[in-house]
């Protein structure tokens, strides 16, 4: 098996603000594996706030996919899967972009798209969110319009930056008829979230995200308690082993490749969350189809869905599954993740 990683600076199509920062650039990790006469494609966009960079994931991968070819085949992948959980604990950014190649390439090899691979119902795809950063109230109305109008009806608002009642409130105003989602990333305390709570369960919230510290399990409940909005764990939960001590503090876990570690790694936080009662959503972060594909083919699992990362760069240079609206439409994939570079990629560089 014979493998290629390659770095990429992605430009967003505008500034991506949340209440930790603003990007304007994804930094992009592509590996290209050709094995059993494929070639399967993993990608990732790693975040410093888990302790990855792309610096890091790139440094890792030689290793790891050299551990992929000593297997000397895809379809390994348990066994792949778990070898490299071995020599990278602290890495899922990186056993990511590995395994999602691992997946494609077995899928292709077999005739076959992912989702069929895994028995997956293709239809069962949930409507994806459309995100609108943090920005000034003016500027998230615009945006919010505009997601409206080009068929997102389900809006993700972040929030957290301060000025939060303005901003939630020109959103509602240019958006009326959206069903809108809020996502704090972690920067409320637990009161301040129990008072925002109450405004946004009032303006017709339909799901809360993250609206306290990831380590504030204790004021995660409070908030969830105090809401019949239903409130969901992010930053809080990483892999299956969280879900057991979120179980009663929230209502729902955000389930990212990149924070699990891969496609194997993410059924099995959401078989635990679905023991435990919990809700379960796909997320990702602003990454290209080379990485975004695959948990798309594992949507069918979930009840919510935000993969629109790819929707928010300024161009992807990879295709990935097409999408009509807020809608995936896998039956469109005839093998693998249906990821292929667009043109001009090279993956040389």
């Amino acid at each position: 098996m014979n493998w290629t990683v390659t770095r990429h600076d992605l430009p967003l199509s505008t500034p991506f603000g949340i209440s930790r920062g603003t990007s304007a650039v994804s930094e992009s990790v592509v590996v290209e594996l050709t094995g059993e006469g494929t070639t399967g494609y993993g990608g990732v966009a790693p975040s410093p706030y888990f302790g990855e960079t792309a610096e890091s994931v790139a440094a890792a991968l030689p290793d790891l996919l050299d551990t992929v070819a000593e297997a000397g085949t895809p379809h390994a992948g348990q066994r792949i899967e778990r070898r490299l959980r071995e020599e990278a604990p602290d890495q899922p950014a990186a056993r990511s972009a590995v395994t999602v190649a691992v997946a494609d390439c077995a899928a292709r090899d077999l005739g076959v798209p992912l989702y069929r691979q895994w028995g997956l119902d293709p239809d069962g795809v949930p409507p994806t969110t459309y995100t609108v950063g943090l920005d000034p109230p003016a500027r998230m109305a615009e945006k919010a319009e505009a997601a409206v109008e080009a068929g997102f009806p389900i809006l993700k608002v972040k929030l957290g930056g301060g000025d939060d009642r303005a901003r939630f409130d020109a959103v509602r105003e240019a958006a009326p008829e959206a069903e809108l989602r809020v996502d704090a990333n972690g920067a409320w305390g637990a009161d301040e979230a129990v008072e925002k709570a109450g405004w946004l369960e009032a303006g017709g919230v339909t799901l809360l995200e993250q609206p306290v510290a990831a380590a504030d399990i204790e004021g995660l409940g409070r908030v969830t308690d105090a809401t019949a909005t239903p409130v969901c764990a992010d930053e809080a939960c990483r892999t299956a082993a969280d879900v057991p001590r979120l179980a009663e503090a929230c209502d729902v876990v955000n389930v990212k490749l990149v924070k699990c570690g891969g496609p194997r790694a993410a059924r099995r936080l959401v078989h635990a969350a679905d023991a435990h009662g919990l809700g379960t959503m796909l997320g990702c972060m602003v990454e290209s189809s080379a990485s975004l594909a695959a948990a798309v083919h594992l949507a069918p699992l979930v009840d919510y869905a935000d993969l629109d990362g790819a929707l928010l760069l300024g161009s992807d240079p990879f295709d990935g599954v097409p999408i009509d609206g807020d809608r995936f439409d896998l039956r469109a994939v005839e093998s693998g993740t249906g990821v292929s570079p667009a043109p001009g990629w090279d993956s040389r560089h």
